[in-house]
C-alpha cells in the first residue's frame, strides 16, 4: 500500500506537471510509455543498479511513486559547477553503466507510437536498447561532485547507444550556438569536451563516425516532433514552441552542420 501524505511540489522539466515530493518518495502522474518505464525501473532494480529510482506502485491517485534520491540537481540559473569536466566526465560513466544494466532487458515490442507527425523520414538507427534520451542537467543526481544517478524516465525509448550518447552531447558538451546556451556553458571547445565524452562513455570507433551525421538527422526530425507536439498536446510543449523552441533547434542544426567537421576530427581523433 502506497501511503499519503503531505505534498510538496517540485520543480519538474519542461514538460513534466503535477510531480510532488511525499515524504521519501516521489510521486509522478505516468507518461507515454507508463508501463515500460516501470519494467525498466523494476528491472534496474534487479540489475542492482543503484543510479535510478525505485519503483514502488501506484498511489491512491494513479501516480507513480519513486523513491527520492536526494543530492545536487543542476535547475535553472544553472550553479557555477554545470560546465566542469569531471562533473561532465562521470555522466558519461553513468549512462556507460546505465546501458550495461538495462542491455538484458532488451528491446520491448508493442509500445505506444510515438507521439509524433506522420511521414518523417526514418532514420535508418536500428534500436539497441532502452536509452534514457532526456540526459539534461534537471536529470542527472550529483553527489560529491559525480554524478550519481538519472531521474525522470519519461522520455526513455529503444533507441540505439549512439543516439543516446548523441542526446548526452546535446546538453553536455553542449551542442549548439553560443548565444543559445547558458552563460556558464558559453565559449567552451565543444569538440574538445565531445572527445573527452565519447573516450569517457567507451565509444566505439565506428559508433564516434556515426555521431555527427545521427545529431544533424535527430535535430531536423525533433523540430518536426516539438510542432507537433505543441499543437496536438499543448502545455509545456506549447510553451517551450511559443519560448521559441523551433527557432533554436534550427540555429542548432546551422551551428550542427558547420560544425561537423571538427567535432568529427575531434571524435576520431
Amino acid at each position: 500500500m502506497i501511503e499519503d501524505g503531505e505534498e510538496i511540489p517540485l520543480v519538474g522539466g519542461d514538460v513534466t506537471e503535477g510531480l510532488v515530493r511525499v515524504g521519501d518518495t516521489v510521486r509522478r502522474p505516468p507518461g507515454e510509455r507508463a508501463d515500460m518505464v516501470q519494467e525498466v525501473l523494476l528491472h534496474l532494480e534487479r540489475a542492482g543498479f543503484d543510479g535510478a529510482p525505485r519503483f514502488l506502485g501506484i498511489d491512491s491517485k494513479g501516480r507513480h511513486a519513486l523513491t527520492y534520491i536526494d543530492g545536487e540537481v543542476a535547475g535553472r540559473p544553472r550553479p557555477a559547477w554545470i560546465a566542469d569536466e569531471d562533473r561532465m566526465l562521470s555522466v558519461a560513466r553513468l549512462l556507460r553503466t546505465y546501458h550495461a544494466a538495462i542491455e538484458p532487458f532488451g528491446v520491448p515490442g508493442n509500445l505506444p507510437a510515438p507521439i509524433e507527425p506522420p511521414g518523417l523520414p526514418e532514420l535508418n538507427d536500428p534500436p539497441e536498447l532502452v536509452g534514457h534520451q532526456d540526459v539534461t542537467p534537471e536529470n542527472v543526481v550529483f553527489r560529491e561532485g559525480r554524478a550519481y544517478a538519472l531521474i525522470d524516465f519519461d522520455m526513455a525509448r529503444p533507441v540505439s547507444r549512439v543516439a543516446d550518447f548523441v542526446n548526452l552531447m546535446l546538453w553536455w558538451a553542449p551542442l549548439g550556438a553560443d548565444a543559445d546556451l547558458e552563460p556558464e556553458l558559453r565559449g567552451l571547445d565543444r569538440p574538445r569536451r565531445s572527445r573527452l565524452l565519447a573516450d569517457a562513455y567507451g565509444l566505439s570507433d565506428a559508433d564516434r563516425k556515426r555521431v555527427l551525421p545521427l545529431a544533424i538527422a535527430r535535430n531536423e526530425r525533433a523540430w518536426h516532433t516539438m510542432r507537433y507536439r505543441a499543437e496536438t498536446l499543448g502545455g509545456g510543449w506549447q510553451r517551450m514552441w511559443s519560448e521559441g523552441v523551433g527557432d533554436q533547434i534550427r540555429r542548432r542544426q546551422t551551428w550542427l552542420e558547420e560544425n561537423a567537421d571538427p567535432l568529427t576530427t575531434a571524435l576520431l581523433g
